[in-house]
């Protein structure tokens, strides 16, 4: 379970102080999906980055399990992103010159797998999101939405607790968008995630059973009765 506690993250500019988050109070229970929605410069992809430990707050607590992530050394919050946390952003972040295996292999490396269970786990989790007859295929030869499950393959092949999604619908059309969102939502719903995802796109943050919704630093939570 996550618990966020009066986080507040303050930035300079110039002269000026500005709040990308201000005094955030959020629990996200275990297996929950959780959207958060706002405008651009809203705070929205700084929450996420809270949540995965990927930046710290000026202030307050976000605690993963019972475990202050803003405290944590640094060698710490690695291992646990490493083994806990799953990430899917806009831009695929697929290395060009390595397969689709390859580049799902790489979340493994860090966590000490061998490399037969590596390309045995690759494999398995790349069928589980359609692309089990692209294992060998480059970036470069797969559509957007393929480059896009490679890198949602990539995030859950190391088993994670926790989903995070930062746009990952923002460079595909609109059928594809759709294609990719249903695929996520089976996937939390199959593995038992937590998920949790940042869009601007209010048809996407409709389908989903809260909705955070962040303007100027501050979250209002709403659960959605459409969903």
């Amino acid at each position: 379970m996550y618990q966020l506690s009066g986080v507040t993250k303050r930035y300079r500019r110039g002269k000026a102080t500005v709040d990308a988050l201000a005094g955030v109070d959020l629990i996200i229970e275990d297996g929950g999906r959780l959207v958060i929605q706002g405008p651009t410069g809203g705070g929205k992809s700084t929450l996420l980055q809270m949540l995965g430990g990927l930046d710290r707050p000026t202030a307050g607590t976000v605690e993963l399990d019972g475990v202050d992530l803003a405290r944590l050394s640094e060698a710490r919050l690695t291992k646990v992103r490493a083994q806990n946390i799953g990430f899917v952003f806009q831009s695929f972040n697929l290395i060009p010159t390595l397969t689709a295996q390859e580049n799902v292999e790489t979340a493994l490396v860090p966590l000490g797998v061998k490399a037969a269970a590596r390309r045995e786990r690759a494999a398995e989790v790349l069928a589980s999101v359609g692309l089990g007859e692209r294992l060998s295929h480059l970036p470069g030869e797969m559509s957007g939405g393929q480059q896009q499950r490679v890198a949602i393959a990539r995030a859950l092949v190391k088993r994670p607790k926790v989903l995070l999604a930062d746009e990952p619908t923002g460079n595909l059309d609109e059928s594809m968008r759709d294609e990719i969102v249903e695929l996520l939502e089976g996937l939390w719903k199959e593995y038992g995630l937590t998920f949790v995802m940042v869009t601007h796109d209010s048809a996407i943050a409709r389908r989903a059973p809260r909705l955070a919704t962040i303007r100027k630093g501050k979250v209002a939570i709403a659960d959605n009765v459409d969903a």
